[in-house]
């Protein structure tokens, strides 16, 4: 997206990231941003922020998200990227609902088109673990996953999970905004 902030680029005109929120408040009790740097530029949306430690991907924001779930009691995390502006309105229940046959819990969410890692549901306590999967220096998301032994949560709308890369794909996300409406 030539090198722009995702979160603030424009869809229906409004951030991408307040459409992912929109998707994930009415589902989850808090929600929290992992962003690094200024995160003066989500004070409008009402949401705290937490940045990395050691920046390596969308598994060290899982581990930001975790420790603050942590200090706030939460029992578990909830992780969407922010260019998933169409997100299903029963992510969390389905997660949940997967992760109970998962060996530690963890679940993400997959469709026809592939699987969605980065889409997912995470128990606090996993935090140990992941912290010292990164400290190896790796930082796959499927690696983690298939390691602690991931449930898939399977969904019928592979346009739930459309990421947002191009500029293209931001056009027609719109376009699809606007059918709908």
């Amino acid at each position: 997206m030539g090198g722009v902030d995702k979160a603030l680029l424009p869809l229906n005109g409004r951030p991408l990231i307040a459409h992912v929120l929109d998707r994930l408040e009415p589902q989850v009790d808090r929600v929290l941003i992992s962003a690094n740097g200024d995160p003066a530029r989500f004070a409008g949306l009402g949401c705290p922020v937490v940045a990395d430690d050691q920046p390596q991907g969308p598994l060290s924001g899982v581990l930001a998200a975790l420790a603050e779930a942590a200090r706030q009691g939460a029992t578990h995390v909830v992780s969407s990227p922010v260019d998933t502006p169409f997100l299903p309105g029963y992510l969390v229940p389905q997660l949940l609902l997967a992760s109970e046959v998962a060996t530690e819990g963890v679940a993400f969410a997959a469709d026809v088109t592939g699987d969605h890692p980065a889409t997912a549901l995470w128990p606090v306590g996993l935090a140990p673990a992941l912290a010292a999967f990164l400290a190896t220096g790796e930082a796959k998301v499927t690696r983690f996953t298939s390691a602690h032994h991931a449930a898939r949560a399977l969904f019928p709308d592979p346009r739930a999970f459309l990421n947002l890369n191009t500029p293209e794909d931001l056009a027609a996300a719109e376009a699809l905004l606007k059918g709908a409406a």
